[in-house]
């Protein structure tokens, strides 16, 4: 008998790729990327080859063995190692159409217990085994690639995947601990029949996990109040190469600083976190939803800031500018479009919605026709089909050579209307510089505050004309490093909500203090002696000089 591809329990999933072995474009969608690949390329027959086979890999060997005790809970097969070897970036997948794998984990692990746990990281810190958690595997900031430099004799993989339970529900205080390793869907579902929800909604949902969630601080379903995984979070559990870390669960306290904002954002460097209680809340019953036009971009987002300061906190307030409704094919293509929506358990949201079109109206928006008396909106329906399959199609356009990416901010009000303008121009120069292309660079905001919004950037371009693939991939390396200075340099984060990982780790070390980075890594040292967990995120173990690794090392 032939040995299983995959140790994992889980319908089988591209590893190459976003979405499961089977899932396939639809005939619509093959056609509306010829379209773009066309637009692109400024010709038609692009294509992008035949998909990578496992069969492709020339793997390294494993450089250890498992574990004898633990055998069962490792694999070393093409499939695991591959699924594990990346994240779900761009250059993620550009690599794995060019079948350029160099550092694979030697082994990919999963534990079902705790215990099993902490004897993998013993052994890794005897040993000197580095050890990245793995969640889904939905990073898109090189997280979980095992490049990690000279200094470890192997890499393993922990997959959180069979810490997938829901542990206990907590009716009366809306709350429940769950199993750091659940899906999305998953955890959904086992919440339905109970009327409850945690309505945490990323992008990546249907292929990521409730602690990938928490390590990297995931922005949600809200685009205002509750817009982050940590609003959330109760109290989480934790293993560390020196003990189990958890924290006490309360509805709030003033007891120093809190230890879940040690773990929250951690993405990985401190220790494994297993579980955690999460707060809930009872599935919404009323709905109001409308898309508004406006004929000058800064005009809607002085109305989302008058929204976003209003108090009336709409759980959709998505604002697309006019390169981003012509990229997605929303409304009329041409006009910025908010999307907004509000949504209650209890009480009817009508009023609030009249109250926001109000608003919106003061700013010369115009709601499109009937969707306000319906609560419906095309313009979000269309919006959102896009979001959701967007990472699918693009595989294929990758493959052809084509550059599609993102980067995100944050930035304040004050300084928002110089802010979009600068980085709109200064990030199509780098792009023309990199390629000799012209590309359109879009903007959306994913989140709003009271103090600023969350800039969404989306460019588009060609990336080689021979289709050398690793030529491509230069040209992004160029692009990426410009973007990460561009958005830093100009006063917003390296990261609204897509974490740090190993691509933004030069941004990160610019906008946080020395001194506080000093502090992260006196508490790693702490909790992580060996300085094995994911080392090169977010900051080097002490004593150990890792540096840039991964898709921009190079």
């Amino acid at each position: 008998m032939s040995a299983p591809a995959t140790l994992s329990k889980h319908r089988p999933r591209k590893f190459w790729g976003w979405g499961y072995d089977d899932d396939q474009l639809t005939p619509a969608e093959q056609s509306a990327v010829a379209a773009r690949t066309r637009e692109l390329a400024g010709r038609d027959g692009l294509t992008p080859g035949p998909a990578p086979k496992t069969t492709d890999f020339d793997l390294r060997k494993p450089r250890i063995a498992p574990l004898t005790a633990l055998a069962s809970r490792f694999s070393t097969t093409p499939h695991d190692r591959l699924l594990h070897a990346y994240g779900r970036s761009f250059p993620d997948i550009l690599r794995m159409w060019m079948r350029d794998v160099p550092h694979p984990p030697d082994l990919v692990a999963f534990p079902e217990t705790e215990d099993e746990i902490a004897t993998i990281l013993d052994w890794a810190g005897r040993d000197n085994i580095a050890v990245i958690p793995f969640g889904g595997g939905s990073s898109v900031v090189g997280g979980v690639e095992p490049a990690v430099g000279n200094e470890y004799a192997a890499t393993i993989s922990l997959d959180l995947e069979r810490f997938d339970k829901m542990h206990e529900i907590d009716r009366a205080s809306r709350a429940a601990r769950i199993g750091a390793g659940i899906y999305g869907p998953a955890l959904e579902d086992q919440l339905r029949p109970h009327g409850l929800t945690l309505r945490h909604y990323p992008q990546s949902f249907q292929f990521s996990t409730l602690g990938g969630w928490i390590v990297t601080r995931s922005g949600g379903h809200y685009a205002t109040a509750k817009t982050h995984i940590d609003d959330f979070v109760e109290s989480t559990r934790m293993v560390t190469p020196s003990g189990i870390m958890e924290s006490r669960r309360l509805p709030g306290s003033g007891a120093g600083p809190a230890p879940d904002r040690l773990v929250m954002g951690s993405e990985g460097i401190l220790g494994v976190v297993t579980q955690a209680w999460m707060r809930l809340q009872d599935r919404p019953k009323f709905r109001a939803g409308a898309s508004i036009r406006f004929t000058d971009v800064f005009a809607a987002a002085r109305a989302v800031g008058a929204l976003s300061q209003s108090g009336l906190d709409p759980t959709n307030c998505r604002l697309l500018d006019q390169d981003e409704v012509a990229f997605n094919h929303v409304g009329d293509r041409k006009s910025p479009t908010l999307i907004l929506a509000f949504e209650s358990a209890d009480h009817d949201v009508t009023p609030w919605m009249s109250r926001a079109l109000e608003l919106a109206r003061d700013h010369g928006g115009t709601p499109d026709t009937g969707e306000e008396q319906s609560g419906s909106s095309d313009a979000a329906a269309v919006w959102r089909n896009a979001f959701i399959r967007m990472p699918l199609w693009r595989d294929s356009i990758i493959g052809m050579g084509i550059i599609m990416d993102t980067f995100e901010t944050a930035i304040t009000w004050d300084k928002f209307e110089d802010f979009y303008k600068q980085v709109k121009h200064e990030a199509a120069a780098a792009i023309r510089k990199a390629t000799g292309r012209s590309a359109t660079v879009s903007c959306r905001f994913t989140h709003v505050y009271p103090d600023g919004p969350a800039p969404y950037f989306t460019y588009a371009v060609l990336g080689s004309d021979s289709g050398d693939l690793k030529n491509a991939l230069a040209r992004w390396v160029e692009i990426k490093r410009a973007c990460n200075d561009i958005v830093t340099r100009l006063g917003g984060t390296i990261t609204h909500h897509h974490a740090v990982g190993r691509d933004h780790r030069d941004g990160y070390e610019r906008e946080t203090p020395d001194l506080f980075r000093a502090a992260l890594a006196a508490a790693k040292r702490r909790l992580d002696p060996s300085g094995i967990l994911n080392p090169g995120v977010l900051i080097d173990p002490v004593g150990r000089q890792i540096g840039q690794t991964g898709a921009l090392a190079g």
